[in-house]
């Protein structure tokens, strides 16, 4: 008996899809085929398939060829080309498509042959602009399927066509006609009557719609590159004794690699000499830097804000922990199920039923002897005043304005997909450092000895850690907002020298200051040294407020307490109150301790908080809620939250944090204010109510005209200003959202 072989996932990229009917119909025939379960995502036009019982790739492949489309194994991880061909169709397309509309709508300039002037102009634009649509639907028409590119197309070619015989073989073409713009309802034979402008404009305005769709949507695989991006290029290996500089793909499991202050871990590996302070906040969270010696573990990606180290490396290439969360991010794009358009859902059922009346009206009217003529007229109105002008152009015009308006408040939308999930999201999960916090040590209060802040800063002032730092810019601040300490003794004036400075690995420094032996770190460092009660009690207090305590001590006995903490932004309470009054649940989830996050969370006024969380942690804590029914939102900034961020129904990213998580986000917050979350949750609903008002009236308009162009009281013409008015209602009813106000 055969064994069965183990079920093997593939990935393949999807070319071709234009709506998500072709996802679906795509994903139905791989699903037909025995031993494979398949999805296919319009956003990232990508294919993830389980497959097993001997189906391969070529298999996988073949069937999607056979539908219409193309496939092939993922290339690595590039730069997405910017849509070129269809921006220089839709250039064209304008170029020659204003001068048909301006002659057809404007009887007084209508020259001798004007009308072979428009034909001129208007068949590039029909046959070139429009072969996507065209194409598209010649593909739906082989596999029996008709969407918004067969009513397009259909429409088009009708009036196009048309205005053809009217030109050749009716009264059209004869010189001096003209084409008078009337809005009377009357029967008409039609032969005398051109659609240039109706073909054409269609045309160009959906390619704009189509053009400024795909550039939004065309960026997948952002996020792995930025992650990636974030380890080292080269690295210093010791050859021998000796460094030699190597490309980071050189570096293998056992080599032993130098790293300096400042530069980034070029892979996962154990320190083997030296120590310092790792800034590890871009991939756990934590806003303190670790302190690391030998023995200790480091992961590659993070960077070295200390002293000198050589690593031992232990993890290299895919197998690394940054390699790995770039994996985590692109599993959760692919598993994100995209937004069926709601256009395209009520397409499937109104396309077929245009087509079918516009042939019944065809041979009602010839039946009924009134010739082929005021047949076909009949016909191809019902085609026009049902082209979709306006339903195309109800999800861009009203995108457009939202994201124009967004960006004037910094709310960058990435596209139609994010919306309805703005719409359902009722738990809101928020980073914590970077976030809800300014993601920068800052020195919040000093207690003891007027000199305190003084001689530290003193001895800080030689040191590179971010809470050395913290307290070299209290003092140098001339109004430092500091408690326990009077204000004219804090800072503002020059540091006195040190001498004789020195570090103490992961605990602290030393130096003389006026003659004095300061000594400026942890407790375990001054443990020799007295310590007075209220000194005791401000390090404890400090300790269970989630602050980092810093002693500062001279002449035998610790003299001051100086509390340094990511501090919370000053409009982070404000949004938490935002979000809520937008029926979300907040929740603060970080990497950070339990002791700082609950500080934080009690601050800005947050009940639920999940600690002490790694990347995957995050993810996880998503998919749990999920599971619970909850329709997740996540606003974070870091490279730890990038996965996260894409598993989430609703990604945020703030505009100050990493292009990992900005990439991997929905919606993008350039100002780096919480608040601006809740502004792009009311935006993207009203951007979406807009588009949904949009579309009821843009088909209302159509199926109440449909009537009267059947029965032949609506010529192609008046199908055509009705068409177009449609569209002027559906452009104004977007530009409402230009007054949309922020929430401060």
């Amino acid at each position: 008996m055969a064994l069965q072989s183990a079920p093997q996932r593939i990935e393949l990229a999807i070319g071709g899809m234009t709506c998500a009917s072709c996802a679906s119909r795509i994903e139905k025939k791989l699903n037909r085929m025995d031993g494979v379960t398949a999805t296919v995502n319009y956003a990232t036009e990508k294919a993830t398939a389980t497959v097993e019982g001997g189906v391969t790739v070529k298999d996988l492949i073949a069937t999607v060829e056979k539908t219409g489309y193309s496939a092939a194994l993922p290339a690595p991880v590039a730069p997405q080309p910017a849509s070129d061909g269809l921006r220089t169709r839709l250039v064209v397309s304008a170029v020659l498509t204003v001068p048909v509309i301006v002659l057809a709508m404007v009887p007084s300039w209508q020259f001798t042959y004007w009308q072979w002037l428009s034909l001129t102009l208007a068949a590039p634009v029909v046959v070139y602009g429009g072969w996507p649509f065209h194409r598209a639907a010649a593909v739906n028409l082989r596999h029996g399927a008709a969407t918004m590119d067969t009513l397009i197309s259909m429409g088009t070619l009708a009036a196009f066509g048309w205005s053809l015989w009217a030109l050749f073989f009716g009264t059209a073409g004869e010189p001096g006609m003209t084409h008078p713009f009337s809005l009377d309802i009357a029967r008409t034979d039609g032969a005398g009557a051109i659609y240039f402008e109706a073909a054409a404009g269609v045309t160009m305005f959906l390619l704009a719609g189509r053009y400024f769709e795909a550039r939004s949507k065309r960026r997948a695989g952002s996020a792995l590159r930025a992650l990636l991006e974030l380890g080292a290029r080269d690295v210093a290996v010791l050859r021998d004794g000796t460094e030699v500089r190597l490309p980071i793909a050189q570096l293998i499991v056992g080599d032993r690699f130098v790293v300096r202050p400042g530069e980034k871990i070029a892979t996962d590996g154990v320190v083997e000499d030296g120590s310092s302070a790792i800034d590890q906040s871009m991939l756990t969270g934590e806003s303190v830097p670790v302190e690391v010696g030998p023995g200790d573990d480091v992961v590659g990606g993070t960077v070295n804000a200390g002293g000198r180290v050589v690593v031992r490396a232990t993890r290299v290439g895919s197998d690394t922990q940054l390699a790995q969360m770039a994996t985590l991010v692109e599993q959760a794009q692919a598993g994100k199920a995209a937004v069926q358009r709601l256009a395209d859902r009520i397409s499937g059922v109104f396309v077929p039923i245009v087509i079918a009346l516009a042939v019944g009206t065809l041979g009602w009217w010839f039946g009924t002897g009134s010739g082929w003529t005021a047949a076909f007229t009949a016909a191809v109105a019902v085609l026009i005043i049902a082209c979709p002008c306006a339903l195309g152009l109800a999800t861009p015009t009203a995108l457009l304005v939202g994201t124009g308006r967004g960006a004037q408040l910094g709310i960058l939308i990435k596209g139609p997909e994010v919306l309805e999930s703005t719409r359902r999201v009722d738990t809101v999960l928020l980073d914590k450092t970077g976030t809800v916090t300014t993601g920068r040590m800052t020195l919040l209060d000093v207690t003891g000895d007027p000199d305190t802040l003084r001689l530290a800063a003193a001895v800080e002032a030689a040191s590179e850690h971010p809470i050395a730092q913290a307290i070299v810019r209290a003092a140098a601040d001339p109004q430092p907002t500091l408690t326990g300490v009077p204000v004219a003794q804090t800072g503002g004036g020059a540091l006195p020298a040190v001498t004789g400075f020195g570090n103490v690995a992961g605990l602290g420094v030393r130096g003389t200051v006026e003659g004095r032996e300061v000594t400026v770190g942890r407790g375990a460092l001054l443990s020799e040294y007295a310590m007075p009660d209220d000194l005791a009690r401000a390090k404890a207090e400090a300790e269970a407020a989630g602050r980092t305590a810093v002693l500062a001590a001279w002449d035998g006995e610790v003299r001051g307490v100086l509390a340094v903490a990511d501090v919370v932004k000053p409009t982070s309470r404000e949004a938490v109150a935002a979000l809520r009054r937008l029926g979300l649940t907040p929740v603060l989830l970080t990497g950070d301790n339990e002791t700082v996050a609950r500080a934080v969370a009690a601050e800005v006024g947050i009940d639920e908080v999940i600690a002490e969380v790694l990347p995957a942690g995050k993810v996880d804590a998503v998919k749990r809620l999920q599971a619970d029914g909850k329709v997740v939102a996540m606003v974070g900034d870091g490279v730890n939250d990038a996965a996260a961020l894409a598993q989430a129904d609703l990604g945020l990213a703030m505009g100050t944090g990493t292009d990992a998580a900005i990439e991997a986000s929905d919606l993008t917050l350039v100002r780096g204010d919480l608040t601006v979350a809740a502004d792009a949750i009311r935006l993207s609903r009203r951007t979406l109510r807009i588009i949904r008002s949009n579309l009821f009236w843009a088909f209302a308009y159509n199926v109440a005209a449909l009537p009267l162009a059947a029965s032949g009281m609506l010529s192609p013409m008046i199908a055509g200003a009705a068409m177009a008015f449609s569209s002027v209602f559906v452009v104004a009813n977007s530009l409402r959202l230009r007054r949309f106000r922020p929430v401060r």
